[in-house]
C-alpha cells in the first residue's frame, strides 16, 4: 500500500514542478522578499526585523495561494485528461490514489516553503553582518550544482528543486546565527505555514473528490478565511451582534479548522511570552494539522469512491 501511494505521490509532484503557474508564484514570491528588503531598509534600526517579519508573512501567503491552486486542479487535471483511468484500473484503491495526490501535492509546498524560507534566511544572514562570500557562494553555488546534476541525469531533473530547497535552508539556517531573534522566527513561522498548508490542500482534496476546480478553489478559500477569523467568530458579543450572528459565529469557529493557530504573535515565536514555550506549541499545532488532514482525508476518500467518472 505504502509503495502504490508513494508512486502516487512521485507522480503527482512531477506534473506539480512543471506547471507554469508555480514557477509565477514562485518568481512573485522573490520579488515580493526584494521588496521586503527595500522596506526593511527605511526602517533604521528595525531593519531585521520587518525583513523577517514581512517575510514570513509572505511565506505564509504564498503557500497558501499555492496550495489552494494545486489543491483544486491536481485531481481535476486527471479527470480532464483521462489519465486516471488507466490508473485506478490497475490493482490501486481510490482511497491510496488520494492520499498520494495529498501526500504529492505536500512534497511540492514543501519545497516551496522551504526555498522561500531559504532565501530569506540568506538575506538575513548578509543584513546581520555574515559574510557576503559564504552568502553568495550557498546561494549560487547550490543553483550552480542543481542545474550541473539536472544537465547530466536528465532523468533525476524534476526531483533536483528537493536537495535544492533543503540545502538552501540548511545554508541559510547555519550563516543566519548572527541573527538568532530572526532565524527563529523565520524557521518557525515557515514550520507552521507547513502545518497550515498541509491543512488547505486536505480541505482541497476534500472539495475537489466531488466539484469543480473553481468552486472547489472558492470554497477552499472560505475555509481559509473562516478559519483565520475562528477567534473572532468565536467570541462575538452577544449584545451587538445579536443570538443568530454570535450563534452563527460559534458554529462556524467549532466546526473549522482554527488556522490562527498558525500565526501566532512574535513574541511566542522569539521565546519571549511567558508561560507558553514554543516547543509544545509547535507540537500542538503539528497534532492539530495530523488530526484534520487524517479527518478530511478520510472523508474524501469515502466521497472518491462514490464517484462516477463517466
Amino acid at each position: 500500500m505504502l509503495t502504490r501511494i508513494g508512486v502516487i505521490a512521485l507522480n503527482t509532484y512531477r506534473e506539480a514542478v512543471r506547471a507554469r503557474v508555480l514557477y509565477g508564484l514562485f518568481a512573485l514570491s522573490m520579488a515580493t522578499a526584494a521588496y521586503c528588503l527595500i522596506v526593511g531598509a527605511y526602517s533604521l534600526r528595525a531593519m531585521m526585523r520587518v525583513v523577517s517579519d514581512l517575510g514570513a508573512a509572505s511565506v505564509s501567503i504564498y503557500g497558501i495561494i499555492v496550495a489552494v491552486v494545486l489543491g483544486a486542479t491536481s485531481l481535476y487535471r486527471e479527470l480532464e485528461l483521462k489519465t486516471v483511468f488507466p490508473i485506478l484500473a490497475r490493482p490501486i484503491r481510490r482511497t491510496e490514489y488520494l492520499v498520494g495526490k495529498f501526500f504529492g501535492t505536500l512534497c511540492t509546498l514543501l519545497v516551496f516553503v522551504a526555498a522561500n524560507c531559504g532565501v530569506l534566511l540568506l538575506s538575513l544572514s548578509a543584513l546581520g553582518g555574515a559574510s557576503l562570500a559564504a552568502v553568495l557562494s550557498v546561494f549560487l553555488g547550490s543553483i550552480v550544482v542543481a542545474l550541473l546534476v539536472a544537465w547530466r541525469l536528465p532523468r533525476l531533473r524534476t526531483y533536483v528543486p528537493i536537495p535544492w530547497a533543503l540545502v538552501l535552508t540548511l545554508g541559510g539556517a547555519l550563516l543566519a546565527g548572527v541573527a538568532p531573534d530572526e532565524r527563529r522566527v523565520v524557521l518557525a513561522a515557515s514550520a507552521l505555514t507547513l502545518c497550515e498548508v498541509s491543512i488547505i490542500i486536505a480541505i482541497a482534496t476534500f472539495f475537489s473528490s466531488f466539484t469543480s476546480p473553481f468552486l472547489t478553489a472558492t470554497f477552499t478559500f472560505g475555509v481559509f478565511v473562516i478559519g483565520r477569523s475562528a477567534d473572532s467568530l468565536g467570541h462575538l458579543p452577544l449584545k451587538f451582534f445579536g443570538r443568530l450572528l454570535h450563534y452563527l459565529g460559534l458554529g462556524l469557529s467549532t466546526i473549522v479548522p482554527n488556522l490562527m493557530l498558525y500565526v501566532p504573535p512574535r513574541p511566542l515565536l522569539t521565546g519571549e511570552a511567558s508561560g507558553v514555550e514554543l516547543g509544545p506549541y509547535m507540537l500542538l499545532c503539528v497534532a492539530h494539522a495530523i488530526a484534520w488532514s487524517a479527518a478530511l482525508l478520510a472523508v474524501s476518500s469515502v466521497l472518491f469512491r462514490r464517484r462516477d467518472f463517466l
